[in-house]
């Protein structure tokens, strides 16, 4: 509970956030992890909850929105961390109830960090007076701040990416293409969570719903400019991993090209020493049968004959 813009209680039973509201100039955070319905029914009847809010908050798979009701605003999104090494992206859901005085956060897991959230409050005490708009804002830019940390560790793993790209070792072009698709997977999933994230952040700043105070219209502009940065700079690099595919596949059709042409021109070289062989083994009289002179005129013709071909191969790259 805060007052004044200061922390004044910490811990206490639900039944008795409706006397400590009741006084004046007093906002209340109440946060849960993996509620059941009942725990839900008791807040709804505590605060006049919308019966849709409260099934919104029990269920998972909601999309990232704002629902605006006649008592307060229901808030679903994405808390998001993305794993280094194998490049996957895991994402927490959270849903929160926004009233006037008050801000109920429902985390349906332990994927959010709430204590650096917790830490931010605690830490700007010159905004702590302006209602629950300054608990909202802490927990936005949180989680916005989240999606810039998953971004920027994408573009270093695409940057590294781009370097393996002509590596002439079969492995690394094997890693390439499945490295490409992990990053593309995790791009997709964060696209999905970051750009409703924007109409979300832009609904929060209309002054008809009274969150926003004047002192914290400058802050909500920043992590509206956070989520346009982060989804345009998704975008250009779901397209650059695209793009990384692509160009790893023409890679892959050159270099089998140049093999076929390898192959094919050593099959040609080979071929003309067999053709003469075969020739000669004909049991029919030809020049130089059966004498030491005709099997030096044989292997001359292979040999210049193939050394005409190799230097001509040669000459035209395909060797």
């Amino acid at each position: 509970m805060y007052r004044g813009g200061s922390l004044v209680a910490q811990g206490f039973p639900v039944a008795e956030i409706s006397d400590h509201l009741g006084e004046d100039d007093t906002i209340v955070w109440l946060d849960l992890q993996g509620p059941d319905r009942a725990d839900l029914a008791v807040l709804s009847e505590e605060f006049g909850l919308h019966p849709l809010a409260i099934e919104d908050a029990l269920h998972e798979g909601q999309r990232t929105k704002l629902d605006r009701y006649a008592s307060h605003l229901f808030l679903a999104a994405y808390a998001v961390h993305l794993d280094e090494a194998s490049g996957e992206l895991a994402t927490s859901e959270l849903a929160a109830f926004i009233t006037s005085r008050a801000l109920i956060t429902v985390r349906k897991d332990a994927g959010l960090d709430i204590g650096s959230v917790l830490g931010y409050w605690d830490g700007s005490p010159d905004l702590a007076g302006q209602g629950v708009g300054f608990l909202l804002y802490g927990l936005l830019d949180h989680v916005v701040d989240a999606y810039f940390t998953a971004v920027q560790s994408l573009d270093d793993a695409i940057e590294d990416l781009e370097d393996l790209l002509f590596s002439n070792t079969a492995r690394e072009q094997n890693a390439v293409q499945r490295r490409s698709f992990e990053l593309r997977k995790s791009l997709v999933l964060l696209r999905r969570v970051v750009l409703p994230m924007r109409e979300v952040v832009n609904t929060v700043l209309r002054r008809d719903l009274h969150i926003v105070t004047e002192p914290l219209a400058p802050y909500y502009q920043d992590v509206y400019d956070h989520v346009l940065r982060a989804t345009e700079w998704t975008e250009s690099l779901r397209d650059l991993v695209t793009t990384i595919l692509e160009t790893n596949l023409t890679i892959q059709g050159n270099r089998m090209n140049v093999i076929s042409k390898k192959v094919t021109s050593w099959a040609a070289i080979i071929a003309v020493p067999t053709f003469i062989t075969g020739f000669y083994g004909m049991n029919v009289p030809y020049p130089g049968f059966g004498r030491g002179w005709g099997l030096l005129t044989a292997a001359a013709i292979m040999v210049i004959t193939a050394s005409t071909l190799y230097v001509v191969f040669r000459a035209k790259d395909w060797l």
